[in-house]
Formats: C-alpha cells, sequence, structure tokens
C-alpha cells in the first residue's frame, strides 16, 4: 500500500502516488476539509515508517505494471497524513530519483521551521506548500493543529524554507465558505503566499467529502473575488474547481488498486467503474470490499465516493 495511480492530478499531470504514511491518517492537522477525514492519531515527532529500500522497490515495481501510455509525470509522496513526519523522506526521494521521473512533495508546511525537514523537501523537484489563511485563529479553525504546533513556527518556516528551495514552489490555499474566503482575508492570504515567491498560486475548493460534514465550497463571487486579489499581488494564480477526470492508471490487480488509492484519494463513483474495466475485474469486486469493510461509500455534492475504512 505504498504506491498508487497514478491518478489524474489537477497541478501534476499524472501523478503517481507514494504513501510514505503506513497506518490510519497521522498529521500535524485534522483540517475541517481533509479527504481522508478526522486525524486518527496528532503527531508532530517525525519517525521512521517503510525503509526507504522498500518505498523505492514497491515504486519501481509499480511503474513496471503500467502500460506505457499510464506513465506518470511526476512520483509524489502524497500520504495518509503528513509525509515529513517521515524521517526517511529525504532518503526515500533520493532513491526513487533514480527511477528517473521527477519527485513531488505535497505537504502541509507545519515542520518546516526543522531544518531536517527543510533539508528533506530540498531534494524534492517540485513542494506544495498550504497556505489556507494568514492570522492564528483562522490557522486554528481550519487546520486545527496539534498544540505542539504554533503559528509563529509556521510561517518562520515557510519563510525560510521558501528563501533556500531551487525547485519549483508552489502554494495552495482551500476556500471554504464563511471562513476564508471574505476580502479582507483574501488580501493577508494573498499577501503571505506572494512573500514565498511561488510559482504558481493555486485557489481550490472542497470537491470531495470533506472531515467535517458542515464545510462548503464558497460561491462564484467569493472564487472571482480571490482570482482577482491574489493577481494582484502579481501571483500567478490558478483555480483548481473541477473534477481530474476518470483516467487512472492500473496494474490489473483491481483490489490492491482500489485499496492503495481509495487510502489517499477517494474514488469518485464514474472513476471506480473505469478502474474495475481497465483492471479486467468483475463489478462484485467492489460489493466484495464494501461488504469486508476495507472501503465505504459516502456521498458528498450529489456524488458517490469510496473512501478506505479504517475500523476494521
Amino acid at each position: 500500500m505504498i504506491s498508487f495511480g497514478p491518478v489524474p492530478s489537477r497541478r501534476l499531470g499524472k501523478s503517481l502516488g507514494i504513501n510514505n504514511i503506513p497506518s490510519r491518517k497521522i498529521c500535524t492537522y485534522s483540517c475541517i476539509y481533509c479527504q481522508l477525514g478526522i486525524t486518527g492519531k496528532y503527531s508532530t515527532d517525525r519517525d521512521v515508517f517503510y525503509d526507504p529500500a522498500v518505498v523505492y522497490a514497491e515504486a519501481k515495481k509499480h511503474l513496471a505494471c503500467l502500460n506505457e501510455k499510464d506513465l506518470p509525470d511526476f512520483l509524489t509522496f502524497v500520504s495518509n497524513g503528513e509525509p515529513t513526519l517521515d524521517k526517511n523522506l529525504g532518503k526515500s526521494i533520493n532513491l526513487v530519483k533514480s527511477l528517473k521521473f521527477p519527485v513531488a512533495v505535497i505537504t502541509n508546511a507545519s515542520l518546516l521551521n526543522d531544518p531536517a525537514v527543510r533539508d528533506d523537501l530540498m531534494l524534492a523537484d517540485w513542494v506544495s506548500v498550504k497556505i489556507d489563511c494568514a492570522d492564528e485563529t483562522t490557522w486554528k479553525r481550519i487546520n486545527r493543529p496539534s498544540g505542539k504546533i504554533n503559528f509563529e513556527g509556521y510561517l518562520k518556516g515557510l519563510h525560510d524554507f521558501s528563501k533556500a528551495y531551487q525547485g519549483t514552489l508552489v502554494s495552495e490555499t482551500m476556500l471554504v465558505q464563511g471562513i476564508n474566503d471574505n476580502l479582507n482575508m483574501l488580501q493577508q492570504t494573498a499577501q503571505l503566499a506572494a512573500s514565498t515567491k511561488p510559482s504558481v498560486a493555486y485557489i481550490s475548493i472542497p470537491t470531495r467529502p470533506p472531515a467535517a460534514h458542515w464545510v462548503k465550497a464558497p460561491d462564484e463571487e467569493a472564487i472571482n473575488m480571490a482570482f482577482q486579489v491574489f493577481n494582484a499581488e502579481n501571483l500567478h494564480t490558478e483555480l483548481i474547481l473541477g473534477f481530474e477526470g476518470v483516467d487512472t492508471g492500473f496494474t490489473g490487480n483491481a483490489i490492491e488498486d482500489i485499496t492503495n488509492i481509495c487510502t489517499v484519494h477517494p474514488i469518485r463513483k464514474d472513476v471506480m467503474m473505469e478502474l474495475l474495466k481497465k483492471d479486467q475485474a468483475d463489478p462484485i469486486t467492489l460489493n466484495l470490499l464494501l461488504k469486508s469493510n476495507y472501503i465505504k461509500q459516502v456521498q458528498y455534492n450529489n456524488n458517490t465516493f469510496y473512501i478506505r475504512h479504517f475500523s476494521r
């Protein structure tokens, strides 16, 4: 359950995910909009999870199973939690880079105040940092951080990393209706994003089932206002508002493909049907996974999704 996909990415093209957090969601945050649900275990201490050699071997094996047209544009560390909690992240990045694909890391930026974390991320070709707001009260409301993380440390880490990083740095701001989508808040957030000098500032909205059921996407007027405010800060701004598509990579093992993907990436019903078709799997496979409680079915915005079930 280390690698999955490739899945279509609105930022990276085709992304072969690497999940370097092996158990139920371990994170520094428990964000209200997180598609993985609430955090199973809060942690701010880096730990050893998988041996980097195992991460490399699994990614190499996965790549060998793919059709040439399904080969990824990036190998992406995107975890069942916060990937920088992995003490071996830097070693794993170095090893998988030898597979000759660029390496990306998607981080919530909460641990960037740690020099060892910054050193590990320096090895990646592309890094996304989360910048949802610029004031402590809203930061706590959206991200619900561990009590061991403070806002000043988060800001310092962002600035220290962005000044030193030589790869492609992007920022991502998730807008939640009534929380961080008013004009004053957007102006502050845009200024914070601009201070990190990202190559692209992405603005996104919830499109998958969120951890907090009451989370809603802003209306069109607020989204447009956010875009204009970010542009006014001379940011190259892009909106991430829609569905990525059904073109998911496959290995021929439907059960592994389904469970590995939906551990970190809820699968929409149309994507699920396409994946079963590609893997030449009987539709009964989905029912077996549901009845066995490996996955569960949820509804969001009039769509059906399948996510990993961890209460076994």
